[in-house]
């Protein structure tokens, strides 16, 4: 099966749709969300679960696996779906993200406050910095020896042909929103001559490999918070074509303000054309996904759900709240009445309870069933009502719902963004 996008129908308002993706691993129906596999897996969870619990599709880091165990492996594997034993689609992200996250030494930051935005040279307060920007590419220390890496976008496309995704994205520069506007320029003209690029060698790699059954390539949008640096983005990847190739879809990806994340998408996908999909790099949260899907997003990712399960963080209709808690020693009922997962209808909150307070790994690989799902289920309830015109009602009803039950006490895990909390020398996607 070959690549291709179809869109199957439209929101009677706003940009949002559904439809499928075509690839050589199978159909993903969108909206869809991405399982993250950073290192080609789901951390805790085996592949059959994923499946299981409803993904369509998962997603692995490019740095990670270049460091370790090199792609040369997963290419002689046959590439990362066979390595991995997951027999649907996957993607790639092409460590462009690595950029942001040891170039400056935060956490994973998608939505920062625009009012910090003063300093083109901003590093984490006790970091050094692990990436060097440049022209013609990034220079990278690896967390993981010390050891220095070079990659440039020829370098990102070769890491993911080998790695074999169905889909991977353009290398780009994630900046954060601590950059100044002329920073701002810059990069987004540096992300524009990477994009040409990654096509020219993504052209000549698919020539190379005819053995091999084609990788769609998505060029990935930056411009911050600035809505002509956004639109110019998307204007020009979706012209862009070098030596005939263009762009299968499209990544929308850069730190953004939270509350601006809806009419970012919304002025990208008002650019970008129809009959190519657009990816929403690093979301997880209810209300983000809806403001997503509205404004024209297809598909996302984020390690979020299986982060903050290793942490005891269980999500709900009713919000957030952390099982490890003293309320749930003696809770001999589900993580969430009426879910469907394998924890739920296995598995109480005093027994995971216990599994966390005694350190034991099944609790991570529990947890983290129950928040994949709850994760997948919501986008797949979001498709599901969208033709029969019930998109604005579930709306209303799920994100009252959610948030009622974290502000009566639900929920005990402060924030909502969907930021990932590892350490900085531990750039996960």
């Amino acid at each position: 099966m070959s690549f291709g996008y179809r869109v199957r129908h439209r929101l009677d308002t706003g940009l949002g749709r559904t439809g499928t993706i075509d690839t050589p691993h199978g159909t993903i129906e969108t909206p869809a969300f991405i399982a993250v596999g950073t290192k080609a897996t789901v951390k805790a969870v085996l592949p059959e679960a994923v499946r299981e619990l409803g993904a369509q599709a998962v997603l692995a880091n490019a740095y990670h696996l270049y460091l370790q165990p090199g792609t040369d492996i997963v290419d002689a594997a046959g590439g990362l779906s066979r390595f991995m034993n997951w027999p649907g689609p996957t993607f790639s992200d092409s460590g462009g993200f690595q950029v942001m996250s040891l170039g400056v030494g935060f956490k994973k930051v998608l939505a920062m406050e625009a009012d910090r935005v003063s300093n083109d040279q901003v590093i984490a307060e006790g970091k050094q910095r692990m990436a060097h920007v440049d022209d013609d590419g990034v220079t990278f220390t690896s967390h993981l020896d010390g050891s220095k890496h070079r990659f440039t976008p020829e370098v990102s496309m070769r890491v993911q042909h080998e790695l074999g995704a169905d889909i991977m994205f353009a290398f780009d520069e994630l900046t954060t929103l601590l950059n100044t506007r002329q920073y701002q320029e810059e990069s987004l003209e540096r992300t524009r001559l990477w994009a040409e690029r990654c096509l020219r060698a993504h052209g000549q790699l698919t020539e190379q490999r005819t053995d091999k059954p084609y990788q769609a390539l998505f060029g990935v949008l930056q411009g911050a918070q600035y809505e002509d640096l956004r639109r110019r983005a998307a204007r020009d990847l979706a012209t862009m074509s070098i030596d005939g190739q263009q762009f299968d879809g499209f990544g929308i990806g850069g730190a953004l303000e939270k509350e601006s994340l809806g009419r970012i998408v919304g002025w990208v996908c008002e650019e970008l054309p129809e009959d190519k999909p657009r990816h929403l790099l690093g979301i997880s949260e209810p209300e983000d996904l809806f403001a997503a899907i509205a404004n024209g997003a297809d598909t996302f990712d984020c390690v979020n759900p299986s982060r903050v399960a290793r942490n005891a963080a269980i999500y709900t209709a009713d919000g957030r709240y952390n099982v490890n808690t003293a309320a749930n020693r003696r809770a001999f009922t589900a993580l969430e009445e009426g879910c469907d997962c394998y924890t739920c209808t296995h598995y109480t909150r005093a027994y995971l309870h216990h599994l966390f307070k005694a350190r034991e790994m099944l609790s991570s690989t529990l947890a983290t069933i129950h928040n994949e799902r709850f994760t997948v289920r919501l986008v797949d309830d979001i498709r599901h009502a969208m033709p029969g015109g019930d998109f604005d009602a579930l709306r209303t009803e799920f994100l009252g719902r959610f948030h009622r039950g974290r502000h009566s006490g639900q929920s005990s895990v402060t924030g909502s963004q969907a930021h990932d909390s590892s350490p900085a020398g531990s750039p996960d996607r």
